[in-house]
């Protein structure tokens, strides 16, 4: 028998706890945050995540993640 139930990840985000119902890559992540096309820096568990592993990148439980947007000015 197949278990249904879903694949629920607790992610911490910025200090904060979030939770989703199934798994997500960080370009989900980003584009749920309503952060494409701005210029960030995204680190997971003490490592940076080059942008063009973003879609491949899935988020794990308990994983650790830090945001970072560039703001610009002088």
């Amino acid at each position: 028998m197949q278990d249904k139930t879903p694949n629920v990840i607790s992610v911490c985000i910025n200090g904060a706890q979030q939770i989703f119902e199934q798994t997500i890559s960080i370009a989900d992540l980003v584009d749920s945050m309503g952060l494409n096309g701005k210029r960030i820096a995204i680190e997971c568990n003490s490592e940076i995540v080059p942008r063009s592993q973003f879609l491949q990148r899935l988020l794990a439980d308990g994983d650790k993640i830090e945001v970072v947007v560039a703001v610009g000015g002088g």
